[in-house]
């Protein structure tokens, strides 16, 4: 297995630990800020970690980028677009309590996309028209800023708050926002049942990675 993905695998194991006993706050935060950096841009901390996200980038052109593979419903751009809107959703809406990045800083114009949701009941049609069409400077610039306020929200965070559960009201502020559509709901009942800790294994670190 490639050095960088034993690197993680092994942070990510030991982040699950330490948040099931959150114990030592300080460590938590250095083990989920350096996990959260290694699927991220470099640039959004300039730690010197291995960034997977700057892997993906790197050698691809456009076409690359938005094809959609004859075994896959999903290109590389809208695999960026769908993790970024998540996560937004979650460290904004959920764990902060705060406007999403996507809705305050009009990124649905500058992304040219029709779609506010995270993308999770998207067809194949709509999947591929996406791709065609978002703007693909825009879309990492989106990320990029998403990545930054996720770093801000959880060096806040307090240690008893890290097993508390997310507020009903925030999630029914997810769908009416339209964040999530009806036919994802089971995505909002995964999140209702997580804790703050849980959210932050699922999807900052964990669902970057997976994607």
């Amino acid at each position: 297995m490639n050095p960088n993905r034993q690197s993680w695998n092994r942070q990510q194991q030991e982040l699950q630990r330490a948040l099931a006993r959150p114990t030592d706050h300080r460590k938590v935060l250095e083990l989920f800020l350096s996990q959260h950096a290694m699927v991220h841009s470099a640039k959004v901390f300039r730690s010197g970690l291995w960034s997977f996200e700057d892997e993906i980038w790197q050698g691809l052109d456009e076409a690359d980028l938005r094809r959609v593979p004859r075994d896959s419903a999903h290109s590389i751009a809208w695999i960026i677009w769908h993790i970024a809107p998540i996560e937004d959703v979650t460290m904004n809406l959920l764990v902060a309590g705060t406007p999403q990045i996507f809705q305050r800083d009009n990124w649905r114009t500058r992304l040219k996309i029709s779609h506010r949701d995270t993308g999770n009941a998207m067809d194949a049609q709509d999947a591929a028209r996406l791709s065609a069409t978002i703007d693909l400077d825009a879309l990492r610039a989106y990320r990029l800023t998403v990545g930054w306020r996720t770093r801000q929200i959880v060096k806040r965070l307090k240690p008893e708050e890290l097993q508390q559960k997310v507020e009903p009201a925030r999630l029914q502020r997810v769908i009416a926002e339209g964040a999530v559509l009806e036919a994802a709901s089971g995505v909002i009942d995964y999140w209702g049942k997580r804790s703050i800790a849980g959210l932050l294994l699922m999807p900052p670190t964990r669902h970057n990675f997976l994607h």
